[in-house]
């Protein structure tokens, strides 16, 4: 099949997830391009069978901001004629699959359009008045649509009102290919434990919970925190290491490639977000061995069971996630335990094999090849 993939370039999921499934659907010999404001994180290095597209907006002096969009529906256009894609695979309903409608349209109806829904555009930016009208239209008039939890494809059925099949296809890890490297070494020394956090350090991450939750811990353990990547709180949140004296305990990384490297070095994973549609970052720290401690919200419940492969508690409860911390840390059985667990059930409930297998048959499906 010949396959165009659009999704952000930036390092939250729905790009991790797009990149991965095209480069898995590469390897199985399909063709696919990928079309985005610039190279994703996760294609690093030559891919056999997947072409890139970058997509800029160019100025237009009528327009105060560049049309994305009409650029990202035009550029669909072009790929999709001059390649010959069958499929247009939008991650994120807005601008994606709305552009991707657009391309349909432009080609006289001869494409068809997969929608995957990860969570904002239908939790946030869907269920604002000014775009739940764009939205709806798009989850209506793909030609199939997935949704990455069953939490999401409820909150998308309750929020838009729409009746029509949606699918739910997890995301997914590959076995890692790092185990305990040197890092280790100047991440902890003196034997201290590694607690890692991984976001876009959005207010709906609630980075400062992580920071309360060490705080506690560093009192009753020796630990060190890793906080990998960036955003509007990270300020805020290097200010406070600062202030409470802790600042020589914790690294800011910064955005990385290689976070498989930082999960390897890792003993505990915080993820004590507001809302979560799936949780990708906790599911590659299970797939590293990390038992995760995290909210019970959304669709996080879907990936971490409670007390099997890390503990689950109530937003903002930093008690809570600290003495389940402190339990694990302190239990080095129990936390063997669940680190195995966590592994055992990223690498076979959320396998890559399978789902990209749910993958390949929906495009059948909406090709009528099944």
């Amino acid at each position: 099949m010949r396959i165009g993939i659009s999704c952000y370039s930036t390092f939250g999921g729905s790009g991790v997830v797009a990149t991965e499934v095209g480069k898995a659907l590469a390897a199985r010999g399909h063709e696919v391009h990928l079309l985005s404001p610039s190279v994703p994180p996760r294609l690093m290095g030559f891919e056999d069978r997947i072409t890139f597209h970058e997509v800029r907006a160019s100025p237009y002096p009528l327009f105060e901001d560049s049309p994305y969009s009409i650029a990202l529906g035009s550029k669909m256009a072009d790929v999709a004629d001059h390649h010959g894609l069958e499929i247009l695979h939008a991650h994120y309903a807005i601008p994606h699959a709305m552009a991707a409608l657009l391309a349909r349209m432009a080609l006289g109806g001869r494409l068809k359009v997969v929608t995957t829904l990860h969570g904002t555009d239908i939790t946030v930016v869907g269920s604002d008045p000014s775009y739940l009208p764009m939205v709806k239209m798009a989850i209506r008039e793909s030609d199939a649509v997935t949704a990455v939890s069953e939490f999401l494809r409820q909150e998308t059925q309750r929020t838009f009102q729409v009746d029509r099949p949606i699918e739910v296809i997890g995301n997914f890890v590959a076995p890692p290919l790092n185990e305990r490297p040197d890092c280790r070494a100047w991440l902890a020394p003196k034997a201290a434990f590694v607690l890692t956090h991984i976001s876009n350090f959005r207010p709906v991450k609630r980075v400062m919970d992580v920071l309360k939750v060490f705080e506690r811990v560093r009192t009753g353990i020796p630990a060190r925190l890793v906080m990998v990547g960036d955003g509007p709180d990270r300020l805020e949140a290097e200010a406070y290491c600062r202030d409470h004296g802790f600042a020589h305990e914790v690294r800011f990384t910064g955005k990385q490639l290689d976070i498989g490297t930082v999960l390897a070095c890792s003993d505990l994973f915080l993820l004590p977000s507001a809302t979560e549609s799936f949780g990708l970052a906790a599911l590659e720290a299970m797939g590293h061995g990390v038992p995760v401690i995290a909210s019970r919200v959304g669709g996080l419940p879907e990936v971490v069971r409670h007390g099997e492969d890390g503990f689950l508690e109530a937003v903002g409860d930093v008690d809570a996630m600290a003495k389940d911390a402190l339990g694990l840390l302190g239990d080095e059985s129990l936390r063997i335990a669940m680190g195995a667990s966590a592994r055992q059930r990223a690498l076979s409930t959320f396998a890559e094999g399978p789902i990209v297998d749910q993958y390949e048959a929906l495009y059948r499906h909406v090709l009528g090849m099944a």
